[in-house]
């Protein structure tokens, strides 16, 4: 049963990409739109997944100024987007003032929403969706990041302690409540298993052992790691699912593509883009595979994976050492350690029934602390706390 709270809420995203947060707060809006809604500073798949669901929302698109400022802008950069920033800004109140509360889902979301805020004079919460080291941004948007939290921010929702933990050692003074991410347990159920065989054979897939990443197209997210692995396990097929999303992870992409056409991995590597058909391809795999070099906030993808019931290896690091339990509900590696991953999938195939029992308690784990009805009731809980203060 979905769990209401008598709000108003106005979700800002920045993004119209259907990235982690926004896959997010597709789970999450549900439960507060209407009278909620979600608005968006671009158009693009989010937007219309939005719709779809029949999520209130809107867009109001940012200037292009503000649209290319990166997590690793210099200063002169963000400069020249301030003047759109502003006007950006307070368009945003004006829709703002017909809600009790801005809702930040991103970090350009809470630039915009910090300034949005003090015009129309409403609270703001920040949704942490990501761990903030200069491991993944700029010492910079670091600073800003935590500096516009403290000063306009009410409330800051984390997605995992690592999250929080790295905004409190950044400098952090706003209350955090972590939230772990839900995912849709019903789209994990039991496929049909003739549905499966027909998209291996249309995937073009080889007899033999098959690993699945599924993340997007990026050097933290550490793909590399997966094909040099490949390179020691001459039977193993892999499939990548996801796409670079920014520009500077084409080139990465590009490599990718070089690294895997080379003749020790020609053939077995598959890069099958977006898709929507995740919990299909899951039951495609044999062991779900995470190979994030840097720490992971959260780490969607594993749940996602032990939902499917799917043996899962993670990234010993970030949010994903909250998710799997070492040997019970999985098993971790060191980041960057090409040899330990395929020493990890070496063993899960050859030892099937002990790869089955992982899985198999992973699913159970999983159903019981990431459903979606229990990332709304957090999520809930913390709004009503501070409705109440």
């Amino acid at each position: 049963m979905t769990v209401r709270l008598n709000l108003r809420t106005l979700f800002l995203d920045h993004s119209a990409a259907l990235g982690g947060a926004e896959l997010y707060l597709l789970d999450l809006a549900p439960a507060f739109a209407p009278p909620g809604e979600v608005l968006l500073l671009e158009e693009g798949p989010f937007y219309e997944k939005l719709r779809a669901a029949g999520i209130p929302a809107d867009v109001i698109t940012a200037p292009e100024a503000v649209r290319r400022v990166a997590r690793e802008a210099g200063p002169f950069r963000a400069l020249r987007a301030v003047p759109g920033l502003l006007r950006l800004a307070w368009r945003v109140a004006r829709k703002a003032r017909a809600f009790d509360l801005i809702y930040a889902n991103s970090q350009k979301a809470l630039v915009v929403g910090s300034l949005a805020a003090q015009m129309a004079r409403r609270p703001l919460v920040w949704n942490l969706h990501d761990v903030l080291t200069t491991e993944h941004f700029s010492a910079m948007n670091i600073r800003l990041a935590v500096t516009l939290a403290n000063r306009f921010a009410r409330l800051l929702i984390a997605n995992s302690e690592a999250s929080k933990a790295a905004f409190l050692e950044a400098g952090g003074r706003v209350p955090v409540v972590v939230v772990h991410n839900g995912i849709d347990v019903e789209r994990f159920a039991a496929v049909d298993p003739e549905q499966v065989a027909a998209l291996r054979r249309e995937l073009g897939l080889r007899d033999g052992p098959v690993v699945g990443l599924f993340s997007r197209l990026a050097p933290w997210k550490g793909q590399h790691v997966l094909l040099e692995a490949l390179a020691e396990l001459p039977e193993v097929q892999a499939i990548l699912v996801g796409e670079a999303l920014f520009q500077d992870e084409q080139l990465y992409a590009e490599q990718l593509r070089k690294r895997a056409a080379q003749p020790d991995l020609e053939g077995r590597v598959h890069f099958l883009g977006f898709r929507d058909d995740v919990p299909m391809l899951m039951q495609l795999v044999d062991v779900v595979v995470h190979t994030s070099v840097a720490p992971e906030p959260f780490g969607r993808v594993i749940v996602e994976g032990m939902l499917a019931r799917r043996p899962v290896i993670a990234t010993r690091g970030g949010g994903a050492v909250e998710i799997v339990r070492d040997g019970e509900t999985g098993l971790l590696v060191p980041p960057g350690d090409a040899q330990a991953l395929a020493a990890a999938i070496r063993h899960l195939l050859e030892h099937p029934d002990q790869a089955r029992q992982l899985a198999e308690a992973g699913s159970q784990d999983a159903r019981h602390r990431f459903s979606i009805e229990a990332m709304r009731k957090g999520v809930h809980q913390a709004l009503a706390a501070l409705q109440e203060a």
